[in-house]
């Protein structure tokens, strides 16, 4: 049986999350949503498409008037503008109009991409997701924030636009290649940092469950999870307060993602960034030295990067200026007051980011002690 959260938007019921080990349950959830007699995209990727989205198909292709799949290149790179044109050219020529339907089969990339063409196209259509990593489930698929990269730059294309449901089949994470399946864990540990301290050590009780991908860990996992996030996306949907905590780690995150031509996964550059903002608020007074140092080592056992090469710490400063969460000249930076508790800090300076920065480069002087 599936469970559910109930996502509200100015304290009004406004979209479900719906927990599953399968897709039986969708074609239940299209009714819920009055599908008969509209048209339905599936928007997903080249990695996606194979492995779900004929499944998808044979489940919509029933409960609508006219089912169609539009696919793009995995990958980061495809998180741009051009893409998006090639949807509405796609959409257009299928005859879409405002009462049709968009599902984002996919991972981050195309969660974000679709939730921009829904929110764009004739000024707003409906859209489903249906996240297939753990990055999306735990964390891109909720919230309805949706935008593109624009010229390398992170997200700097975007609207505020609400899924009419997520649907989480939490059994596709196992077909993940590992790298991928740990970059989304990465978001996970950022909750309990930021919000819940006995979620954080719940979830270094299970560690070897998470690690590997037990079906009823990985559903309770991604159901608190999800809870964390229901709970700070409800009380300020459009990030005007406390939805800026779920930015720790992200403005250096994605300086770093954008210096290596985002050669690292999403999530690998957010652990980075939470490592280096651990370091800063060590260094801000607010941490002892080792609550930091236990944050760090943390992330090692889900094979989460802690330290990086080939990264300028000037150049990562310059980065960070570029980042949309600055506020009249100044980066509203999360810091940690100790693990459930962050809190938004404007007196982040250059150097603060720079010093953090240097302490988590790779030195080879490190492995010969």
């Amino acid at each position: 049986m599936a469970q559910r959260l109930t996502i509200n938007y100015e304290k009004k019921p406004c979209y479900d999350i719906v927990f599953s080990r399968t897709f039986d349950e969708f074609q239940v959830e299209l009714d819920n949503l009055q599908t008969e007699g509209r048209r339905i995209c599936i928007v997903t990727d080249s990695a996606v498409e194979a492995l779900y989205a004929q499944t998808i198909l044979d489940l919509v292709k029933d409960k609508c008037k006219k089912a169609v799949i539009f696919t793009f290149p995995s990958g980061e790179q495809s998180k741009n503008l051009e893409t998006v044109r090639q949807a509405y050219t796609f959409l257009i020529e299928e005859e879409f109009d405002r009462k049709d339907l968009l599902i984002a089969l996919g991972g981050g990339v195309v969660g974000d991409l679709t939730g921009f063409v829904a929110a764009t196209y004739l000024r707003g259509i409906d859209f489903i997701q249906i996240p297939t990593t753990l990055l999306a489930q735990a964390d891109s698929s909720i919230g309805g924030k949706t935008g593109v990269d624009f010229d390398g730059y992170k997200n700097m294309v975007g609207a505020f636009h609400m899924p009419r449901l997520v649907y989480m089949n939490v059994s596709v994470l196992k077909t993940l290649e590992e790298r991928q399946y740990f970059s989304g864990f990465a978001e996970i540990m950022k909750h309990g940092l930021i919000r819940d301290h006995i979620f954080y050590e719940w979830l270094l009780e299970n560690m070897y469950e998470i690690c590997e991908r037990e079906p009823s860990v990985l559903e309770e996992m991604v159901i608190k999870s999800s809870s964390i996030k229901k709970m700070i996306v409800e009380k300020d949907p459009k990030e005007m307060g406390d939805r800026a905590l779920l930015n720790f780690g992200h403005t250096i995150g994605h300086a770093i993602e954008k210096a290596k031509n985002f050669e690292l996964y999403h999530g690998e550059c957010v652990a980075l960034g939470c490592v280096a903002a651990a370091f800063i608020s060590w260094k801000h007074e607010l941490l002892s030295m080792e609550e930091y140092y236990e944050i760090r080592d943390m992330f090692v056992p889900f094979h989460l990067p802690i330290s990086i090469d080939d990264v300028e710490p000037e150049e990562i400063a310059a980065l960070t200026k570029s980042d949309k969460k600055m506020d009249a000249g100044k980066i509203k930076f999360v810091l940690l007051k100790k693990v459930g508790k962050a809190i938004v800090d404007k007196t982040v300076t250059d150097e603060d980011i720079k010093n953090a920065v240097r302490e988590i480069c790779f030195n080879e002087e490190d492995m010969s002690e």
